[in-house]
Formats: structure tokens, C-alpha cells, sequence
């Protein structure tokens, strides 16, 4: 699965990518290298990250439909 991200989204990162180097290490590295970087990580991590959003929204759910009755249960009268 590709992740695909909108082009302003793809350069804010590259540049956080490129701010972080220089924070952190003192090392200045091009866009190129931090757009290769944020490939890499997309291709490895991205779908990991996505299905376990996934499956933290489907627990969610869940919860909330094991739950509708005490959510919205009203009492019929007598």
C-alpha cells in the first residue's frame, strides 16, 4: 500500500526532516535526502502505523457498540 501525501504536506515534512538533522546531529542534509528518508520510513512504517490506526478505530467503535444500550436505552413506561 502506497501512502500517498499532498504536495504541502510532502515539504512540510521533508523540512522537518532537514530542521531535525540540523537540531539534532548539527548536519545539514538536502531535500533529496530527507525526501529519500521520508520514503523509506512511508515504506516501512507507513502501512504498520495505518493498520494499527485502524485497528485502534475499530476497538473504539466497538466499544461504543457494546455499549449503545447504556448510551441510549430508554425505558418504556408502564
Amino acid at each position: 500500500m502506497a501512502i500517498d501525501l499532498d504536495p504541502a504536506r510532502r515539504a512540510r515534512l521533508v523540512a522537518e526532516i532537514q530542521g531535525f538533522f540540523l537540531e539534532s546531529f548539527d548536519e545539514e542534509v538536502s531535500a533529496f535526502r530527507a525526501e529519500q528518508l521520508l520514503d523509506f520510513f512511508l515504506g516501512h512504517l507507513g502501512p504498520q502505523v495505518y493498520n494499527q490506526g485502524v485497528q485502534d478505530a475499530r476497538v473504539f467503535m466497538q466499544r461504543k457498540l457494546d455499549d449503545l444500550d447504556g448510551e441510549v436505552y430508554e425505558p418504556e413506561g408502564a
